[in-house]
């Protein structure tokens, strides 16, 4: 099987995109879910098949097409502890944000703060960045080589968010098999 690297340039992040053929085995799981999903979407009438089957060709070549990256996926069983930490997480800032908006002297000092990386997979970075973009009150503002801006609703305390955004990473490095060490232990 070849495999060949296509360089998708993101500033000054890059991300490696692999080049292979897919096996059959992943084409006819994703027909199989994609039609399933037809189904369960458009019904049991054979005539929605007109507009279903080019629907459900057109998924499985993108699917196909979009999941060859380099870095791999995530491993299903870390992905599901993720979960329950990013709903705690995204809660915790749901809290923090009303509290911060419903108190009469409002304690936000909104700023930039820069975070040195230490995840090397590229999916993980990516899904570190969104991750911090969905939390409430932070928001992934630049990449540029290992140097994470972001923006806080109050980054009046580096090392309070430092700590935060290293929690985070270590939790996204599980999810693809990095080990990093800790922050505190540096």
């Amino acid at each position: 099987m070849g495999l060949s690297f296509i360089a998708v340039p993101l500033g000054d992040f890059r991300l490696d995109v692999t080049r292979s053929k897919p096996t059959v085995g992943a084409v006819l799981l994703r027909l199989g879910l994609f039609a399933a999903t037809w189904l369960v979407t458009a019904g049991t009438d054979p005539t929605s098949w007109l507009i279903g089957a080019p629907a459900v060709i057109a998924a499985t070549w993108s699917s196909l097409h979009l999941s060859r990256r380099a870095g791999g996926s995530p491993r299903p069983l870390a992905a599901l502890a993720f979960v329950p930490f990013f709903l705690w997480q995204s809660l915790r800032g749901a809290f923090d944000v009303a509290w911060r908006v419903m108190w009469p002297r409002m304690h936000i000092a909104p700023g930039l703060h820069s975070y040195r990386l230490r995840l090397a997979n590229a999916s993980a970075r990516v899904l570190l960045l969104d991750t911090l973009s969905l939390l409430p009150g932070t928001l992934s503002a630049d990449l540029r080589g290992d140097i994470l801006t972001v923006h806080a609703l109050d980054a009046s305390d580096g090392a309070l968010l430092d700590a935060d955004i290293a929690q985070l990473e270590q939790r996204i490095g599980a999810l693809f098999g990095e080990r990093l060490v800790s922050v505190l232990d540096q």
